[in-house]
């Protein structure tokens, strides 16, 4: 879906483990409270800036809310510069394991982008469960024994960190949190390449990625609460910085 500045504004539309007592909480906290797209062409065609977002558990398919809410911030502030929205395909269901295709398929198009539409540059986007996604896309180590999911060989080529040129992550789930599901789920590390171009954002009392958070509404809070603003900056101030790759 390829859009500009000035485009009509779409309507908007939010890895495995046994849960017990937990399980109810862990859905609730996770659930938006308000549940509320493209492949680039070789050049001349391609777009400025390719925009690829997570939604989060329970969305349905698409960026969700809180991913339009940015997606519509930053082609408010593109000057008129065309944007390509693509939505990552992943279930964003409870069945965490597969967290790991939204990985594969956030992987790929990072990779197809750089391959066929070298001088368009990338912003990253996830949210709750798709912020997690984006996040193990970017880290640059594997744990020590550590078995990798289907798809995944190690860590994404060194080389895409030339064409992204902002991340922006909301409600990425906490390590404690991430324990109340899945006790070998690896830690959300953002890669050394990748760290000066994100911006990570939690709203106080979320839960999810607040420690010793209880307000769940907070984690449904993104799409209006400013942040969604807050992070298209960050992401058009880099789209300014990053040169053409």
């Amino acid at each position: 879906m390829m859009i500009s500045a000035a485009a009509h504004r779409s309507s908007r539309p939010k890895p495995c483990g046994r849960f017990a007592a937990a399980g109810l909480s862990v859905i609730a906290m996770l659930t938006p409270f308000s549940p509320a797209t493209g492949t680039a062409e070789a050049e001349p065609d391609c777009p400025s800036v390719q925009m690829i977002f997570a939604r989060g558990t329970f969305e349905q398919p698409g960026v969700g809310a809180t991913g339009q809410a940015f997606v519509d911030a930053v082609s408010d502030r593109l000057g008129g510069k065309s944007m390509d929205v693509y939505a990552a395909n992943y279930p964003a269901s409870l069945d965490f394991k597969h967290a790991a295709e939204g990985i594969v398929d956030v992987r790929n198009k990072v990779q197809s982008v750089a391959t066929t539409c070298p001088s368009t540059k990338i912003v990253l986007g996830g949210y709750s469960q798709g912020a997690a996604v984006v996040g193990y896309t970017l880290e640059d180590t594997i744990p020590v024994d550590y078995e990798l999911p289907t798809g995944i060989t190690g860590p994404m080529p060194a080389a895409m960190a030339d064409h992204i040129a902002a991340v922006a992550l909301f409600g990425t789930p906490g390590a404690g949190f991430m324990a109340l599901f899945q006790r070998n789920a690896p830690p959300i590390v953002i890669g050394n390449p990748y760290l000066a171009r994100t911006i990570q954002l939690c709203e106080t009392g979320d839960p999810v990625c607040s420690p010793g958070g209880r307000d769940r509404a907070a984690h449904s809070a993104y799409k209006d609460n400013g942040m969604a603003v807050e992070a298209a900056e960050f992401a058009v101030g880099a789209l300014t910085r990053t040169p053409t790759a």
